[in-house]
């Protein structure tokens, strides 16, 4: 079973103006430091904040993305201009890898176990 959510990057790319953009091949560059007040602010904090929270429902099926979704989500609050850079360089990740997923292998004994907080 091949769980992957390509419809939904496909429409967030779209919605982004993103989906002819040049792939990246990783989602962040390793020296890069997100911080507070060091550029201007981001003129659309509400699509900074949609975008955000749009990636961290695509970690369901994208858990390599984790990190990286979670460092920007902390400067949903006050967005600035590098860090709508960030957000836009995981979505040419994602540009470049629309297809990938979890791959869930059938075995004899295998089962899916969950746990929800409702709270």
């Amino acid at each position: 079973m091949h769980l992957s959510q390509s419809q939904y990057i496909r429409e967030l790319l779209q919605h982004t103006n993103m989906l002819a953009s040049k792939p990246y091949p990783t989602p962040m560059v390793s020296n890069t430091r997100l911080q507070q007040n060091s550029s201007e602010i981001f003129s659309d904090p509400t699509l900074y904040r949609s975008v955000v929270g749009t990636l961290q429902y695509l970690l369901v099926t994208r858990p390599e993305l984790s990190y990286f979704v979670n460092k920007v989500a902390q400067f949903m609050h006050s967005s600035q201009l590098h860090h709508w850079q960030s957000v836009k360089r995981i979505l040419r990740y994602l540009a470049g890898t629309i297809d990938h997923g979890l791959l869930l292998h059938q075995q004899s004994s295998s089962f899916i176990k969950a746990f929800s907080d409702a709270d």
